[in-house]
């Protein structure tokens, strides 16, 4: 059998469809409220109490009743947060509440401090002729075992709080996705050493490694594999011991050093598609082996680090439990574009100056790692589209 069936070249949407349409959701764990940023819910989370769990003082200032508010009214106590009323409001009568105090049993509306007139004999006078209610009332935010967090949700610092408020100290959690990496060709070496003649130093898979850490997945390098059939099967296989999803660097073309092909399928790789109608990342590689997940991504930086983006991530997003929806903004485009070959859906680098237009960065390419260290998004150009103009509408994609 030869190392690749042939699989023509697909559009993008087709790759992505395909990449997530293999997905399932891996297993669940429970983890410290602290440990839980970026893990997504595995379970619903449902409130232990109503929110408030009284009526509470939405200011600072006196509980009354609001047919009362033209008199003057008698203080009976001063009523802090976090202790109760100890008194019953009645006709001509107020007590002084802190923001967030119990609300007096027979008051109903609270007069803001700073909207009175102390009097002697511990009286108070109200300087205007109307009030609202400056009341938060029990459970207007949350009743008692309503779902508050939804399963899939991708916990962020606000949803800490809301665990914390229902007391969910140990959420129920999608594990982590473990993610290996592996860089291939004779000519890299590790960042630490001097690239001798024909060498260059392996970015690519320091830039996976910390992209993997980012999305908040488990990074598992393991190395750099020769340009030798023996080593890239012994890196694969490595690889393939232990991790949900592998991604390999470079060697996935036909050169008569690509060793990659065969060994995916001597390993049972069943690939899916080997070529996307995308640039940069045209030579991309996607595969699975039972419940594993093996991507072949381009050696060039720029490639690498979009493909994760456009496709590694909806996987992994899936994997979690969450259907990735990437952050677009819709803004103008700052000047002309153009490009002469539209044959395939073309990904630019862009920044967004002080005006809130979009600016193509400079680019040259797949090579070009450095035009990423500006760009504050990428944008999408169409196949069979080679101009954008000044003023036109264009979605910035947040990287």
């Amino acid at each position: 059998m030869p190392p690749f069936i042939s699989l023509r070249m697909i559009e993008f949407e087709d790759a992505l469809r395909t990449v997530t349409d293999l997905s399932y959701e891996v297993g669940t764990e429970k983890v410290d409220m602290l440990d839980a940023l970026n893990r997504v819910l595995a379970q619903d989370v449902r409130s232990d109490m109503n929110m408030p769990p009284f009526d509470k003082s939405a200011v600072d200032g006196y509980a009354c009743r609001k047919e009362d508010i033209l008199m003057e009214l008698k203080v009976l106590e001063t009523v802090p947060a976090g202790k109760m009323p100890t008194m019953k409001v009645g006709q001509g009568e107020c007590s002084k509440v802190m923001t967030g105090a119990p609300i007096p049993e027979g008051a109903d509306s609270v007069i803001m401090v700073e909207d009175t007139e102390e009097l002697e004999g511990g009286t108070i006078r109200y300087l205007k002729d109307k009030v609202k209610n400056n009341i938060c009332f029990l459970g207007e935010d949350i009743e008692l075992d309503a779902v508050i967090l939804e399963k899939g949700t991708l916990i962020q610092p606000q949803h800490i709080a809301v665990l914390a408020t229902a007391g969910c100290t140990n959420p129920v959690v999608y594990r982590k996705i473990r993610v290996a990496v592996i860089s291939t060709g004779d000519e890299l070496v590790e960042p630490d050493k001097k690239p001798q003649s024909s060498q260059i130093r392996n970015s690519n898979a320091y830039q996976l490694i910390t992209q993997i850490r980012k999305f908040g997945a488990v990074a598992d390098y393991v190395g750099i594999a020769s340009d030798t059939e023996e080593d890239t099967r012994k890196k694969i296989s490595r690889a393939l011991d232990g991790n949900d999803v592998v991604l390999l660097s470079g060697g996935v073309s036909m050169g008569d050093f690509d060793h990659v092909p065969k060994v995916l399928n001597d390993l049972d790789v069943k690939l899916k598609f080997e070529s996307i109608a995308v640039q940069p990342g045209r030579p991309t590689v996607f595969g699975s082996r039972n419940r594993q997940f093996i991507f072949g991504l381009p050696g060039n930086p720029v490639s690498s680090f979009v493909q994760f983006e456009l496709l590694v991530k909806p996987l992994l997003y899936k994997l979690s439990g969450l259907t990735y929806r990437p952050v677009n903004w819709r803004l103008p485009l700052g000047r002309n574009y153009t490009r002469r070959k539209s044959g395939r859906l073309s990904w630019m680098p862009v920044e967004i100056n002080e005006s809130g237009e979009v600016i193509p960065i400079e680019y040259h390419g797949s090579a070009h790692i450095n035009a990423l260290t500006a760009a504050h998004g990428l944008i999408s150009i169409p196949i069979g589209i080679t101009e954008l103009r000044k003023g036109e509408l264009v979605y910035v994609r947040q990287i």
